[in-house]
């Protein structure tokens, strides 16, 4: 009985107010705190990153108000220079907010040297995923009369011929001499 004239007392609702107004003021002070704190609704613009040298970055990178890290730079692209951006996290365009890190794909300073495999009287397919599989690049074919149809006989590399076995970039383009099935 005392316990519900306690529940319909006035002291009990003066605490309920109390307790109500407090709880408010401290929601408004932090999520209007957090607000100012995580600077809501300022963002930076992600600039285009992609082909500019990883020597530009730092001077880029504070003028932007940004952080980077290189992540990788292991992918080579031959249409890019050495030691500049392929890509990066976020992409060109996105909002992120200041001092935000950026992550960085570097294109190599030089790609290592992979070994020509034995292509020489195989089939053109089977040399094709050879090569394919050690990251050299399909190049021309010519055919010269010979009685295996699309069977390798000669490699070259820039035009000249090349024996299994040797050291070339990765990425180079390697011409193949296959039989065109006559005699």
């Amino acid at each position: 009985m005392n316990f519900l004239r306690f529940l319909f007392s006035k002291s009990f609702f003066k605490q309920l107010v109390y307790i109500g107004l407090t709880t408010g003021v401290l929601f408004f002070v932090v999520s209007f705190g957090l607000k100012i704190i995580t600077k809501h609704n300022s963002y930076l613009i992600v600039p285009d990153l992609e082909g500019i040298p990883i020597t530009a970055l730092p001077s880029l990178m504070v003028e932007e108000n940004l952080r980077y890290e290189v992540i990788d730079s292991t992918r080579f692209v031959p249409s890019l220079p050495p030691l500049s951006v392929i890509s990066h996290l976020p992409d060109a365009g996105s909002e992120v907010k200041e001092n935000r890190k950026i992550y960085l794909t570097v294109n190599p300073s030089g790609y290592r040297k992979v070994t020509v495999p034995n292509l020489i009287q195989i089939t053109k397919r089977n040399a094709e995923s050879l090569l394919k599989s050690t990251g050299f690049q399909l190049g021309e074919y010519t055919y010269q009369d010979n009685i295996g149809k699309d069977m390798v006989l000669e490699i070259q590399f820039q035009g000249k011929k090349i024996e299994p076995g040797m050291l070339l970039p990765k990425t180079s383009k390697i011409d193949l001499v296959l039989g065109n099935g006559k005699r």
